[in-house]
């Protein structure tokens, strides 16, 4: 197993970083939430969809939801996707992927994306007052690499493996927003 040496530092400074996206996160009370990631058909829709499912009863249907990615519109998840996702109980069977656009990261309170580099892009491109973490960044558990992995085109395990971290990383997130789950 080869370790890179990005890993150890994401691996060292995950607590830190636990620690500042939780302060970021402390007093926000988000009305619209978005979720990013690169192709917007396996991590961020999951993330959005489960985000959903674990909202306190009172604020369903008062935040809004969404995700987005950096490349292609209008795709469909892939089957070990809409597989995985249906394990956690989120129907993904009606998702198309929507490409990230200036207007939706100006509509919104709180951006979430699945890696540092898209955290950067995205700061580039938001306007004061929005808030932007790394999901992995909440991770209550000791990690490897800061980034959530993008299982497409993998193998099934990596689905798995990568829609149980975002699961915990998205309970994490609502737990800190609302102490609820």
């Amino acid at each position: 197993m080869v370790v890179r040496a990005r890993d150890i530092v994401d691996s060292l400074l995950h607590p830190r970083r636990r620690r500042a996206a939780q302060r970021r996160l402390r007093n926000a009370n988000p009305r619209s939430v978005l979720f990013v990631c690169q192709g917007n058909i396996c991590r961020s829709p999951f993330a959005a969809a489960a985000f959903a499912q674990l909202l306190p009863p009172a604020l369903s249907g008062a935040i809004t939801i969404g995700s987005a990615g950096f490349i292609g519109p209008g795709r469909t998840p892939p089957p070990h996707a809409l597989a995985t996702a249906r394990r956690y109980g989120v129907d993904m069977s009606s998702h198309l992927s929507a490409i990230l656009i200036s207007e939706n990261l100006q509509a919104v309170d709180l951006v979430v994306a699945m890696s540092g580099a898209q955290e950067r892009e995205i700061l580039s491109r938001v306007g004061p007052g929005v808030i932007v973490i790394v999901l992995g960044d909440l991770d209550p558990l000791p990690i490897k690499q800061r980034t959530i992995l993008d299982p497409w085109d993998r193998p099934v395990a990596e689905f798995d493996e990568s829609y149980e971290r975002i699961h915990r990383c998205v309970q994490e997130l609502v737990r800190i927003l609302w102490g609820a789950h």
